[in-house]
């Protein structure tokens, strides 16, 4: 190295430093967090062993899971589910539509049943329709059908109405907040590319309502599934009323309240899978990231497992 040159700045001394202590990082320690678990978990524990001390013969639970009076029971509580459901959608679109209608007549008859279905009960409303009988006589379709009203409106068809038509008001409100969720700024711009009313309702407003429509609708299917229990009083041998027959000819009734019970919460688990994949399926047009399925999260999580210290590669 040669001699620096006259009147330069001499360069700066280098001198030795310790080298950097490495940081050790603590893990934030959540004492709350296994409390609560540990409490929750001695709870649990705590019930599970006071129902198995009950005088509760849980034997019989799975004598009678699979008798063919439960599993009739369990078939027409299904097929109350899906008709009324449909009834119920069918007629909350009709009801949406009108209610938002410019026309204040049928907006006003809109209004009208909604306010009159969801002001009542619905068991009120199956014993009014089992028992209209006592204001029309006949039901007279001309000369397509006529017979006593006594004979016509069956337990069956009583179910359906009374829980159809019931849904119906609460389906229209869920549709009408679905149709008013979409910005109009998308209808005007959907018009000013020469589409025509009905098919910007069918391609641009409807599948964006979809996203807004899907979950509290999945909430009424399964709420619908319990509501049908209300038909025992119609004498409609459903479910919960196959379980009661069944209870009071074994001498077992509280037992057979906990199969059916069972049985409710076996479709509902079904019912919430089927939720799951549709709004899933609607969500696709305004998420960057669909939410993953249980298998990609098993899938995920295995491959993770197989990875250097269980992590990213």
């Amino acid at each position: 190295m040669g001699k620096p040159a006259a009147g330069a700045t001499p360069p700066a001394p280098v001198t030795k430093t310790a080298p950097a202590e490495a940081i050790r990082a603590v893990p934030v320690r959540h004492y709350g967090r296994w409390v609560a678990a540990l409490v929750s978990l001695a709870a649990l524990a705590a019930l599970i062993y006071a129902f198995s001390q009950g005088k509760i013969n849980w034997g019989a639970v799975p004598d009678y899971f699979f008798d063919d009076r439960i599993l009739s029971g369990l078939g027409k509580t299904m097929l109350l589910t899906v008709v009324a459901m449909v009834i119920g959608i069918a007629g909350g679109v009709v009801l949406a539509v009108m209610r938002l209608s410019k026309n204040p007549v049928t907006s006003s008859i809109a209004w009208f049943y909604i306010w009159f279905f969801r002001g009542t009960p619905v068991l009120v409303q199956l014993m009014v329709w089992f028992n209209l009988g006592l204001v029309f006589e006949y039901i007279n379709l001309g000369p397509l059908y006529k017979d006593y009203w006594s004979s016509f409106m069956t337990p069956l068809l009583t179910a359906l109405l009374g829980l159809g038509l019931n849904e119906a008001a609460y389906m229209a409100e869920i549709c009408r907040a679905g149709l008013l969720a979409v910005d109009e700024g998308q209808t005007e711009a959907a018009h000013a590319l020469g589409m025509s009313h009905a098919k910007t309702l069918r391609r641009i407003v409807i599948p964006q309502a979809m996203r807004v429509i899907v979950p509290p609708t999945g909430n009424e299917v399964i709420n619908m599934l319990k509501t049908t229990s209300l038909v025992a009083a119609v004498q409609y041998p459903e479910l919960l009323r196959a379980a009661q027959d069944i209870g009071q000819v074994s001498g077992a009734p509280v037992e057979m309240l906990f199969l059916a019970a069972a049985w409710y919460l076996i479709l509902t688990s079904v019912l919430s899978i089927g939720q799951f994949y549709i709004e899933r399926y609607y969500a696709r047009g305004s998420s960057r990231a669909l939410a993953a399925t249980p298998w990609q999260k098993v899938r995920a999580s295995v491959l993770a497992m197989g990875r250097p210290n269980g992590g990213m590669a």
